[in-house]
């Protein structure tokens, strides 16, 4: 049937747009959600933890390093004037050894000697003070001496009984020949620390030892 001029002619190759139907497009990939991170893989070379991470997870720490040894004090050693007492000699003569020894006697105690710690003993005639205590009898005059609070002044005869003091101080002021001799080693061995005599010195020193 022929067309009238009105209805245009439709070609086939004059196609529009195509049009993909709904159906056929493809659904676009979701993106994967991040997740925790895996373990880090140790590097060559470097097997396992290193040990300070060791020591942070757990691992036993390390012995605390032993104190150091406080030193122990060494002993003292015994001291020397304890054992063997320094000797003074005071040069005088019979007559003069008892004021000799008095201002021995008064220079210990002016340099701050206490007066318990001095012992005198005499060779010949007794000090005043002994003669003086001896007269309200021998028991009042012992007590002092046991009391140890004043110099105490004895006989060479005495000596023995008279016990040790730091300072003895023996005036050579006359008696027996061998009163010195005999007075000398007691007086020795019962001073602590000073043994002074006053008297000759060529006597003192033919009983003690030349050279005092």
């Amino acid at each position: 049937m022929p067309l009238t001029p009105e209805e245009p002619q439709i070609h086939e190759s004059a196609q529009g747009p195509r049009v993909t139907p709904a159906a056929s497009r493809t659904a676009p990939t979701p993106r994967p959600v991040p997740g925790p991170r895996p373990a880090a893989v140790p590097r060559p070379g470097r097997p396992g933890p290193s040990p300070a991470a060791a020591n942070r997870a757990g691992a036993a720490p390390r012995p605390a390093p032993p104190a150091p040894r406080t030193p122990q004090a060494a002993p003292a050693a015994p001291s020397v004037s304890a054992a063997v007492p320094q000797i003074q000699l005071i040069p005088a003569s019979a007559e003069g050894a008892l004021d000799a020894a008095e201002e021995a006697v008064d220079l210990l105690l002016d340099t701050g000697r206490a007066p318990g710690d001095v012992l005198v003993l005499t060779t010949g005639d007794l000090h005043p003070w002994a003669a003086h205590e001896l007269s309200f009898g021998e028991a009042a005059y012992w007590a002092q001496h046991d009391a140890g609070d004043d110099v105490f002044y004895a006989d060479a005869a005495q000596a023995a009984r008279a016990s040790g003091r730091p300072v003895v101080v023996v005036a050579v002021n006359g008696g027996p020949a061998s009163a010195a001799a005999a007075v000398l080693p007691v007086a020795l061995a019962r001073a602590g620390a000073l043994l002074i005599v006053c008297g000759d010195p060529k006597e003192i020193n033919s009983v003690l030892g030349a050279g005092v």
